[in-house]
């Protein structure tokens, strides 16, 4: 059985992307889910010198060895400020001190949402141009905007946009499959 990895760039215990991707891998078949909370990732704000007198965190060593298990990743972002949320940035910048290839060469289904009208596309441009520097395979990418009006009981309850979450769920299954 193929491993995703879900990770919600938030600390939030009430964040909208742990929602958008609790309905996202419900669309996933045959597949073990391991899902991230970055809460449980409680880490020091990076630093070079921290690092030299500290080493890296067991605790990322543990994520990272974790992320070596993956067929794959499903990541949605919070937006803070057009960027990722500072918990998010800082455990990718501990990740990346242990392999530079964060996401290992696997298919990524790449998500964001945010309460406004974009839908987190500031931070959904930032990282597709960035992650495949990292390793990310980006099959595709998807914007959930307004989520409060477009998710309700669980789901997305825009056809449009449920059309496209569900195609772009199938390709990325497809992808960890081949």
């Amino acid at each position: 059985m193929k491993k995703i990895i879900t990770i919600a760039g938030s600390n939030s215990q009430k964040s909208i992307n742990k929602s958008l991707l609790t309905y996202t891998t419900g669309l996933l078949e045959n597949v073990e889910i391991i899902s991230i909370d970055l809460n449980n990732y409680l880490l020091p704000i990076y630093g070079v010198d921290f690092e030299a007198e500290n080493s890296i965190p067991t605790a990322i060593k543990r994520l990272d060895e974790l992320f070596d298990t993956a067929d794959g990743f499903m990541v949605s972002l919070a937006e803070h400020n057009g960027s990722y949320a500072a918990v998010f940035k800082n455990t990718l910048d501990w990740l990346s001190r242990v392999n530079m290839k964060v996401w290992r060469e696997k298919p990524m289904l790449l998500m964001a949402t945010s309460p406004g009208g974009r839908g987190g596309a500031s931070v959904l441009q930032a990282a597709s141009g960035y992650f495949p520097f990292m390793g990310a395979r980006i099959t595709d990418t998807f914007s959930l905007p307004s989520f409060y009006d477009n998710f309700n009981n669980g789901e997305i309850n825009d056809h449009n946009l449920k059309e496209d979450i569900h195609s772009k769920v199938y390709r990325f299954q497809t992808s960890i499959e081949s």
